[in-house]
């Protein structure tokens, strides 16, 4: 007689799975969608499919439910890829990730969102110019560390197949995004500088931080202005903008925060305790300068952000 126990397959053991590998899950998906919202809605149809399997006994017959629920999951987010594509189509301006920002700047280990893999913003921004396949397989080999094999099995195709996907993401990847990532404190620091001399209205200190071909990308979605329809490209455009911006007011009483945003040192700027934008930088391979600047202002893509206390 086996000692192997039977396999349990009630509803509150299938539900116990779901919530065990929901990380992971959101994790894998945000990546892929770049997304809060589809990626919550992506999670929500995965829970049905996984409920709705074996009559509602889920757990019958899997031997992995991790990995079965990563393809349930990855499948879902591949068929919400059109549905992004499509929205995007009639986009007002730049278009950017959603970004995940941590409730203070010190950490954001109390959201599960931000204890999975944290892929920063520029890459995001870079990730959005593969194929979908391409960038399920980039996203679940280079930053979750799925085998080839692994991988063909959760989007139904052969290893070879894989492997060339694989070798074509990380090709187009490594050609726009350098594998240097700044040290933190270099980060922080030139945030820090960046935001004192746009703030300050410093075009001498802005000359100094901004690298000569500096852009930036604002998504605003047609709901706050002043905004650029169009990536900045530049330094003296982005000199202008900024010169612009400020001349303008920007929104008003705005409050800086220093936060993590997608893992890296970031600012969030508030108008009466409400979200009003995200700002991200990439730094040049030296760290010395702002090679990119990223402003997510569309309120649609603002309400995952943890509000500031009254």
């Amino acid at each position: 007689m086996s000692d192997t126990p039977a396999p349990v397959t009630t509803t509150d053991d299938a539900t116990g799975v779901f919530v065990e590998h929901r990380e992971l899950m959101f994790g894998v998906v945000y990546n892929i969608l770049g997304s809060v919202a589809d990626t919550e809605d992506v999670l929500q149809e995965s829970w049905l499919s996984w409920t709705a399997r074996g009559g509602g006994a889920p757990l019958e017959g899997v031997d992995n439910p991790r990995a079965y629920l990563v393809r349930i999951a990855v499948n879902h987010a591949l068929t919400r890829r059109a549905t992004i594509s499509r929205r995007r189509e009639t986009y007002v301006g730049p278009w950017l990730p959603e970004p995940l920002v941590a409730v203070d700047e010190h950490d954001g280990a109390e959201d599960p969102a931000l204890r999975t893999e944290s892929v920063s913003l520029a890459m995001l921004v870079v990730l959005e110019s593969l194929s979908p396949l391409e960038r399920a397989v980039f996203v679940l080999h280079e930053v979750f560390g799925y085998a080839h094999t692994e991988i063909a099995e959760i989007i139904d195709r052969s290893p070879a197949a894989v492997r060339q996907l694989a070798h074509r993401a990380r090709g187009h990847v490594h050609a726009r995004r350098p594998l240097y990532e700044a040290h933190p404190r270099v980060r922080r620091e030139a945030t820090e500088r960046f935001v004192r001399a746009a703030v300050g209205g410093d075009i001498a200190e802005l000359m100094e931080v901004l690298a000569p071909d500096v852009t930036v990308w604002t998504d605003a979605g047609g709901k706050r202005k002043p905004a650029a329809l169009r990536p900045v490209h530049g330094r003296d455009k982005a000199l202008r903008f900024f010169g612009s911006y400020g001349r303008k007011g920007g929104a008003g009483h705005l409050e800086l925060r220093y936060r993590r945003v997608n893992g890296d040192d970031a600012v969030v700027l508030f108008q009466g305790g409400e979200p009003y934008a995200v700002l991200v930088l990439d730094l040049t391979p030296d760290g010395d300068r702002v090679s990119g600047v990223y402003v997510v202002s569309n309120p649609d893509k603002l309400t995952h952000v943890p509000r500031e206390a009254a």
